[in-house]
């Protein structure tokens, strides 16, 4: 006999997804930044400012062009993608370990969610915060140096990919450390080091060989690159073979973040 969708008015679960619980996981990540949005939104918008400022005065002038462009319009668009990638880092693993030490990450496990909703509901978060802090940097890009963007879809879908790929990789982070100096330890020693020396600041063709090939393995090259692409159009790297690198990477992280959720890895006592 075929089985029959189940619905169950007070979780609002039609099928197998409890849409209800799911947005309201959603919304509450969304609403943990938006309540502080001057160190959330605000304070990295600046941060983005003063690297531009800082990069335009002391190597701008001496640089020269890189590929076809000045430096100051190459380095715009990685440094927006690097702030985004370390904005939904920073939503899910902050979420995650101060539910962990202040203990109430039993709020999140009771509620009737699977674990890919309890993924989708933290991921979704974070993919909100970095595409609020895109637009941000985006416009003002364009209100001070003028670039409109040459590919707007593909650096939307590249912002998109590289908040979602980030958002996993902090929940992973966040199910990992038990402690803020654990999660400080993961941002110094890992995703500081993939977001500056992923082509942020430089043209990976400048590498030496070896150096050249390791980059071209970080799934982060792939998402600032693609997203130059979509800002200025000039890349070092195929846009569409980097979109589906960066898009295999994320759902593997995926994967396995939703098999420690699935377990209780490091979550249930």
């Amino acid at each position: 006999m075929a089985r029959t969708p189940s619905f169950e008015q007070g979780t609002r679960r039609f099928g197998r997804v409890n849409w209800l619980g799911l947005a309201t996981l959603a919304k509450r990540e969304i609403l943990r930044f938006w309540n502080v949005w001057t160190q959330t939104l605000l304070a990295p918008l600046v941060t983005a400012g003063l690297f531009m400022v800082i990069f335009s005065i002391a190597i701008g002038p001496r640089r020269g062009d890189v590929m076809g462009v000045d430096f100051t319009t190459f380095i715009a668009p990685g440094i927006m993608m690097m702030t985004v990638i370390q904005n939904a880092f920073a939503n899910t693993s902050s979420s995650l370990v101060i539910s962990k030490v202040q203990g109430n990450i039993v709020d999140t496990l009771m509620p009737p969610l699977s674990a890919t909703e309890i993924l989708l509901g933290y991921m979704a978060g974070g993919i909100v915060r970095g595409l609020i802090v895109s637009v941000a940097i985006a416009v003002t890009f364009w209100l001070v140096m003028g670039i409109t963007p040459a590919h707007p879809l593909a650096m939307l879908a590249f912002v998109i990919l590289g908040a979602a790929f980030l958002s996993a990789l902090g929940i992973l982070a966040g199910i990992y450390a038990n402690k803020f100096d654990q999660m400080a330890a993961i941002t110094n020693f890992i995703v500081t080091p993939l977001a500056f020396l992923s082509g942020t600041f430089y043209s990976v063709s400048a590498l030496p060989a070896g150096l050249y090939q390791i980059t071209h393995m970080n799934p982060v090259f792939y998402l600032i690159d693609g997203a130059r692409w979509g800002m200025i159009g000039v890349s070092d790297s195929p846009p569409l073979f980097g979109f589906g690198f960066a898009l295999a990477a994320t759902l593997l992280i995926c994967a396995v973040a939703l098999r420690m959720l699935k377990t209780g890895y490091r979550l249930k006592a």
